[in-house]
């Protein structure tokens, strides 16, 4: 079971941000990344949802201020790392904060959102300089490639290849949303196992590469 992480180690990068008038209104506190400020992996989701504020500690990087610390997906994904031997792994969003639907659940970050809070992700993979970057899902990896003005067209085409990424001086690799793989993974051909054998050893390719 993953442990919860340190708030220790949440990586604070500005005091505040208001560059989104719509997400400073919808957001319980500014989710940003954790863990080891010299991490082989980083992480990136894109969003913190609304979480679950009456969690015991798993509530979500909306009320927890830390990225991937939600009980399904932020749990699952730790887990993952974990398990394919990456226990010191920085975690963060390709945006910071909550984007509510205004029902209570998230919506799908704008364009403009994305752009304006690039440059936070930026500086924290400069930062961090990781040995590579997974990306968790379509609209992660979609936001991490608009730094190199790269776009995809399918993301499953996408899953498990390392893509070259000379601005961030990193590769990039795709991987399952941890709250969509158990539709997908069947799909692809891959059971648990199998699934995880390929990211350990596609995380071994890109940091050879």
């Amino acid at each position: 079971m993953a442990e919860f992480p340190n708030p220790d180690s949440k990586n604070a990068i500005a005091e505040s941000c208001t560059r989104c008038s719509a997400l400073v209104e919808s957001r319980e506190c500014i989710s940003w990344g954790v863990g080891p400020n010299n991490a082989d992996l980083v992480v990136v989701g894109e969003a913190p949802g609304a979480g679950t504020p009456d969690a015991e500690q798993w509530q979500g990087g909306n009320w927890t201020g830390m990225a991937y610390t939600t009980r399904h997906s932020g749990r699952k994904i730790r887990d993952m790392m974990a398990e394919i031997g990456y226990s010191g792994v920085y975690y963060t969003n390709a945006v910071k904060c909550f984007p509510s639907d205004g029902a209570g659940s998230n919506r799908e970050p704008t364009s403009e959102e994305r752009t304006n809070c690039r440059s936070h992700l930026v500086r924290e993979i400069k930062q961090i300089r990781p040995q590579c970057v997974i990306t968790t899902g379509k609209h992660a990896t979609q936001a991490l490639l608009a730094v190199e003005e790269k776009t995809i067209d399918g993301f499953l085409d996408t899953i498990l290849e390392p893509i070259t990424c000379p601005k961030l001086a990193v590769p990039v690799l795709p991987i399952l949303h941890p709250s969509y793989q158990a539709v997908w993974l069947s799909r692809l051909g891959f059971t648990r196992e199998s699934y995880l054998d390929a990211i350990r050893k596609a995380i071994e390719a890109a940091e050879s590469s």
